[in-house]
């Protein structure tokens, strides 16, 4: 079924806080909608449906439950806005579908049936609305023997295309984009190809990508010691190489790229709850969740910003949230309809619960805490202490009436001093993506995008939209104006604004405000009480080098975390917006101005010559013809070799209006730096050189052709796909506060 029109929203009415924001993203993602795609659910009526259906979960250990109650308790939960479940158990609880987790991880061994079972695992995973994670170490590498055939085998990248292209397909009709996470040891052979595989091909792009980096490793990278690669098939070194030249490629490509990230899997393996069930070779598509082969993840996050009041934290009604909110997730696991029996199996063996949070950077705000300051640090480590410790006491209340995890015999717990406890692990840091805009929130433990930024409208009209809390204090010191807010609207930061006083500049700090070493202290406070890992961006300026790079992940081995996602500023490849614009034209040639004194183009003359160029793209083959005439260059036609529907209408449309452009008299140099640069979320490289997308291969095809250089040199921001917002770099993922729109969520 198509996707609905922007303009086909209807935005539902509601007694709830809820901003405009929140309402678009409710109606796009959530709420019912009937064959005609129009919303015939209101917000109230979603909290009421999934807070009923969750309830359900008592009557399987109390007969006599009030499911009534406990269903009141959860809809205040939510309506409240001071807790939010992933976004699975928004959309389908109380509905047909019914599988309410956000991610899990599939086993992959080295044997075609294997891999093939989880490619349909995948499918049907995929289909229900969740993501996937796997490891790929067990898979033999390229060129090793194969016996059965005599042949020889393709390696590990080859079969995580076939994921790849499942995963496209499936996508197509899904309620939610499939994610997956693809994670290699970095002791295998081919850990080269795998750190390279996402910038220079132009396949896995519904992958995130991640090195999994042992201890022995990392003491060799600092020692500049050679390490061994081993041949998973025999357990054997294949050969030995120097360690500091894989980390220093590691770290080439997330400048580069963004990816991979990396994850210290032995350290993931020590904090292991249940050992004896076997080891975590993988985590979910955003690396937060380490788990098991079949094990799910349950999630939900607490809205700090909520506990905040007259400056004082209210840890009491903080408690009881962390309480009603562990009642919640161990529900969501009994209700739920897997979608798989071996997922059900081992989920409800671990019984392993995520509870995260949101609003922190609201919080320190509220608090006039600075987030890049040692009291934020400390702040972060002694609320998620607070959080961790009732979770695990929340967990051992319902031990006691429910009975333990059924794989409590040899888990860490397994000791007198708990002999109770229902979940295996009680808390994780996740991405809060679309819930955070729901909740009206700040994502995760993220700071600031920005203090004012452009919201897009359903009409396709721009709004300046700014944080509530620095629109309230401007107000109140007499300085807030529209022009402001649409001033720090360009760079989202208030830092190099002259109006604005220096209390406000030290409290309302955005990421790119905050240095790496400083996202990396508030990770790190996080993670020493958090049971699984911790999402977050670590943000780096588009002027920082690689060596700051490798330092930070250098950094974060040292402060004990489990894994670092980086983003450096434009380097990702996605859609951009000019943020500059050329001030003045050429002056057009007299012979073009038509009698109304408009540009009028020449005729397209009956005989060219030309050249036609193949671009690879992320999308396919793009051919690319040139023409001219003994004028100058007259026409520009694209085709794409597989493309059809809008795809090839646009591809049609940009060839159109550059050859008008170019019979009009505008310069090929303008032309150019227009098309140059643009990104789409499929990038590819050709001959050493990146192509970003189908209008920037027109772009050097066209420069090729007229010997001129085609290089971006306007300042971008990242955009949306949906609604062209900005997109925020964040929690290891990308997110579009206007429209919902997520890379992972």
């Amino acid at each position: 079924m198509a996707k609905p029109k922007e303009s086909a929203l209807n935005l539902p009415a509601t007694h709830l806080p809820l901003s405009h924001n929140a309402l678009v993203v409710l109606a796009r993602r959530y709420l019912k909608k009937d064959d005609q795609l129009r919303v015939v659910e209101t917000p109230e009526e979603l909290f009421s449906r999934v807070a009923g259906a969750i309830a359900e979960g008592d009557k399987i250990y109390k007969k006599k439950a009030d499911v009534k109650k406990i269903a009141s308790i959860f809809y205040d939960l939510m309506t409240s806005l001071k807790f939010m479940p992933n976004s699975p158990t928004l959309m389908n609880a109380g509905r047909e579908l019914g599988q309410l987790s956000a991610c899990f991880v599939l086993p992959i061994d080295d044997s075609i049936e294997s891999i093939f079972d989880a490619v349909k695992h995948t499918a049907m995973i995929h289909k229900s609305g969740g993501g996937t994670g796997f490891s790929f170490s067990r898979i033999r590498p390229e060129g090793d023997r194969v016996k059965s055939t005599q042949g020889v085998a393709s390696g590990p990248i080859s079969f995580m295309t076939i994921f790849d292209v499942a995963t496209e397909t499936i996508k197509q009709g899904g309620t939610r984009r499939g994610a997956n996470m693809g994670i290699l040891r970095v002791d295998h052979p081919d850990i080269e190809k795998f750190i390279a595989a996402k910038t220079q091909t132009d396949r896995l792009n519904n992958f995130n990508l991640s090195v999994a980096l042992t201890e022995r490793f990392m003491e060799a990278v600092e020692n500049d010691e050679d390490y061994g690669l081993i041949n998973p098939r025999t357990g054997k070194e294949v050969r030995r190489i120097p360690a500091r030249a894989i980390f220093d490629e590691i770290v080439d490509s997330a400048w580069a790229s963004g990816e991979p990230g990396i994850i210290f899997l032995d350290r993931i393996n020590r904090s292991n709850p249940t050992p004896h069930l076997g080891e975590i070779e993988s985590t979910n598509p955003c690396g937060e969740q380490p788990l098991l082969p079949y094990e799910s993840c349950n999630l939900g996050s607490i809205n700090l910003s909520k506990f905040v009041k007259d400056k004082n934290i209210e840890w009491d009604a903080l408690r009881d949230t962390v309480h009603d909110a562990v009642h919640f997730l161990d529900n969501v696991i009994d209700v739920n309809k897997f979608p798989l029996p071996q997922i059900e199996e081992m989920t409800k063996r671990t019984r392993k619960i995520g509870l995260g949070i949101m609003g922190f950077a609201d919080m320190l705000i509220a608090l006039d805490l600075p987030y890049n300051s040692e009291e934020a640090v400390e702040l972060a480590r002694k609320v998620m202490a607070f959080i961790d410790e009732e979770s695990k006491k929340a967990s051992a209340g319902l031990a006691k009436e429910r009975g333990n995890f059924p794989a409590y015999k040899g888990s860490i717990y397994d000791t007198p001093e708990t002999p109770y406890m229902r979940n295996a692990t009680t808390t994780t840091i996740a991405p809060t993506g679309t819930i955070s805009i729901i909740a009206g929130a700040s994502s995760g433990i993220e700071p600031l995008f920005a203090v004012s930024y452009i919201r897009k409208v359903l009409d396709g009209t721009e709004l300046i939209e700014a944080h509530p809390m620095f629109v309230e204090r401007t107000k109140a010191l007499g300085i807030y104006s529209d022009e402001l807010m649409e001033k720090i609207a360009q760079t989202g930061s208030i830092q190099d604004i002259p109006e604005v006083p220096d209390d406000l500049k030290r409290i309302f700090v955005t990421s790119m405000d905050v240095s790496p070493e400083e996202h990396i202290a508030i990770q790190a406070a996080f993670q020493e009480h958090t049971d699984n890992a911790v999402s977050k961006t670590i943000n780096f300026p588009e002027e920082a080098s690689k060596d700051d790079v490798r330092s930070a992940y250098l950094l974060a081995w040292r402060k004990g975390l489990k894994g670092l996602t980086i983003y450096r500023y434009g380097s990702r490849p996605v859609q951009v917006l000019n943020l500059k614009r050329e001030k003045e034209g050429k002056k057009v040639p007299a012979t073009l101005v038509g009698a109304n004194g408009k540009i009028a183009p020449r005729p397209r003359p009956l005989i060219t010559k030309g050249v036609t160029q193949r671009v690879r793209t992320g999308c396919g083959n793009l051919y690319v013809t040139v023409n001219w005439d003994d004028k100058d260059l007259c026409e520009v036609f694209a085709q794409m070799g597989k493309a059809g529907g809008c795809a090839a209408c646009q591809i049609e449309a940009e060839s159109r209006l550059v050859s008008l452009a170019l019979r009009s008299g505008i310069r090929v140099e303008a032309i150019v730096k227009q098309l140059v640069g643009i990104r789409c979320p499929s990038p590819s490289w050709q001959d050493g050189e990146q192509i970003l997308s189908c209008p920037d291969g027109m772009a050097k095809v066209l420069a090729a052709v007229s010997k001129i250089e085609a290089k971006e040199d306007e300042k971008t921001v990242m955009t949306c796909p949906d609604c062209g917002g900005v997109l925020e770099p964040e929690e290891g993922c990308l997110l579009c506060r206007s429209c919902g729109f997520s890379k992972c969520d």
